[in-house]
């Protein structure tokens, strides 16, 4: 696992990373755990040290949209509007795989927006990159065929996992990209034959190159 200073130097500075080591908490999770749920006040701002978060959109009747991943070094954009405004998170925040965060009580985020430059670039930098990742889900989800989708996605986690096994289940896929598990089956299978992936039991072997 990253210290704190080690994911943030460079990014941040030093006075203020070294207020970060003392007036943050640590925690850590395991995969699949909830970080943060749909409708919870958020009392503290992820930084994330090592590990993936998937952030999912949940709708009325409970079908979920994957957003984005976060990876180390990176926080949440949904998590910082709800901390500056005490607003009712609208996004659930889970576990891809072992992951620590660094936790900031609210106080600190707004606060540390006027004392320290590199916290407002960061904030800002990472509002942009969020937000190009949503507009890319709304693409994907306009634009993009099932099977361009489910092949992004299956690079995407091979990218977060370092690892081309996926221990992954057809349904698990379905649940991420809101479809049905049939649809995903049949454009899996497809896969197989073009030799872009191997499936095995409740595990994906991905052979086509990663972006």
């Amino acid at each position: 696992m990253l210290s704190i200073k080690q994911a943030y130097t460079g990014i941040l500075e030093t006075a203020l990373i070294q207020e970060i080591v003392e007036n943050a908490y640590i925690k850590t999770f395991n995969a699949d755990d909830l970080i943060i749920d749909t409708n919870q006040y958020i009392q503290a701002m992820p930084l994330l040290l090592d590990g993936a978060i998937k952030i999912v959109r949940e709708d009325d009747t409970k079908g979920e949209l994957l957003l984005y991943y976060l990876e180390k070094g990176q926080t949440c954009t949904m998590s910082i509007a709800c901390c500056l405004t005490n607003k009712k998170s609208e996004i659930r925040a889970i576990a891809e795989k072992q992951t620590t965060v660094a936790m900031i009580p609210n106080e600190f985020v707004n606060l540390w927006m006027v004392k320290y430059p590199s916290w407002r670039n960061f904030i800002i930098s990472s509002y942009s990159s969020r937000m190009d990742e949503m507009l890319q889900a709304v693409d994907n989800l306009a634009f993009s065929n099932m099977e361009e989708r489910i092949l992004n996605y299956l690079q995407t986690k091979v990218k977060l996992n370092n690892e081309r096994i996926l221990t992954l289940t057809h349904q698990d896929i379905a649940s991420d990209l809101n479809t049905s598990r049939v649809v995903v089956s049949r454009i899996l299978k497809k896969l197989e034959q073009e030799d872009k992936i191997v499936l095995l039991r409740n595990e994906i072997r991905v052979l086509m190159a990663t972006r």
